[in-house]
């Protein structure tokens, strides 16, 4: 029997992990796989949530993340536009990243069951029952933090339409500006590359499934992203480092129920952010923060009221990410397609409006 189970191990999972068993509560969190493993990501995370890490001692500076500073944004036509990002963010890996998270929750006495699938959660009477590689376990709270899409969400309504989104992510050693992010369109879909810790790029595209039609990754990449000549060259220069890519199908950007049969979803599991910097990492790690802070305070030895916390946590969670989730999935249309792609470099040049569009996907330094 767990005061909080956690279902699993990203940076949501890990963070709300960490800050809750260090207030005291037993913790148990499980991850399907082994760390540490790659994840299809953008691995770009806003300074926004730099105090944060520094205040609790998670700020990874052993593993040297690259400090970003600046924005290019090209189209389709290989139109591009600069920005400066004023509160800038760094690069690092999941590999990393997660890595030194787990290797923090163990520290605070989390217990941490890797190789675990989830393959059930039920809420009965007044707590939980999961089952995991055909165990049983207990707890009184579980939180969500299983990602962009599982099996466990088979329940949940943004399941009933699918997705046309694939993710694909390499690493790879090139010759590029360290200091900036760049997002590279093409014909339904965009590219970004930015340096993570160790001389390395991580390059993550997002494609419609039609790209892939009758075609190979390979051969969609050749034919289709190849044809914006930013991305062409970065193919013909790059060394790529992992033998085959990191693929993740049917992304989707629907809205998400926030809380579905009481378990509390946090980071991609709640909603996910689409990208113009890559900003999804910096907000599960708000997400973690807040979602932890509210339990802790409603928990009296064990005792909460779970109406007032689930209420509660709706309405901070809509202060801080329903206009982001929104703006986001605006700006959204703004890529793919050689008129919106221009039009996106039109407004990016535009420096005001430019910085302003960034701040609109970004929050505050916390």
């Amino acid at each position: 029997m767990y005061d909080v189970i956690i279902v699993g191990g990203g940076l949501a999972g890990l963070i709300n992990a960490i800050l809750l068993s260090r207030a005291g509560l037993q913790i148990a969190l499980f991850e399907k796989k082994s760390y540490p493993f790659h994840r299809v990501c953008g691995e770009y995370i806003s300074n926004e949530v730099k105090p944060f890490l520094v205040r609790n001692g998670l700020f990874p500076t052993d593993i040297n993340p690259t400090e970003i500073t600046k924005f290019k944004l090209t189209s389709i036509k290989g139109k591009q536009a600069n920005l400066s990002l004023k509160m800038g963010g760094f690069g690092i890996s999941r590999f990393a990243f997660d890595h030194f998270l787990f290797q923090q929750a163990q520290a605070a006495g989390v217990t941490i069951l890797q190789n675990h699938k989830v393959t059930a959660i039920e809420f009965e009477t007044d707590g939980f029952q999961i089952i995991a590689n055909r165990q049983s376990y207990q707890s009184k709270l579980v939180i969500g933090a299983y990602g962009k899409r599982s099996a466990l969400d088979k329940r949940r309504k943004f399941m009933t339409k699918k997705s046309p989104y694939l993710g694909v992510k390499y690493h790879i050693k090139i010759d590029l500006p360290t200091e900036e992010i760049a997002l590279h369109n093409f014909q339904d879909g965009y590219c970004g590359i930015s340096q993570v810790e160790n001389s390395t790029f991580n390059l993550c595209y997002l494609s419609h499934r039609n790209n892939l039609k009758n075609k190979s990754i390979d051969e969609m990449e050749t034919t289709v992203l190849h044809k914006n000549q930013f991305l062409k060259n970065i193919w013909n220069n790059a060394d790529f480092v992992f033998e085959k890519p990191e693929v993740i199908n049917e992304i989707s950007f629907e809205k998400k129920e926030l809380i579905y049969d009481h378990i509390l979803m946090c980071g991609d599991t709640a909603g996910m952010i689409t990208p113009l910097c890559g900003n999804g990492m910096a907000m599960a790690i708000r997400s973690a923060k807040l979602l932890s802070e509210m339990i802790i305070q409603k928990w009296d030895k064990g005792r909460f009221n779970r109406k007032n916390l689930e209420h509660s946590y709706r309405i901070i969670w809509d202060q801080n990410f329903a206009s982001r989730l929104w703006t986001g999935r605006q700006i959204q249309k703004l890529f793919g397609s050689e008129w919106s792609s221009n039009a996106a470099v039109h407004l990016v040049k535009q420096k005001w409006l430019g910085s302003l569009i960034v701040r609109q996907t970004h929050g505050t330094e916390f």
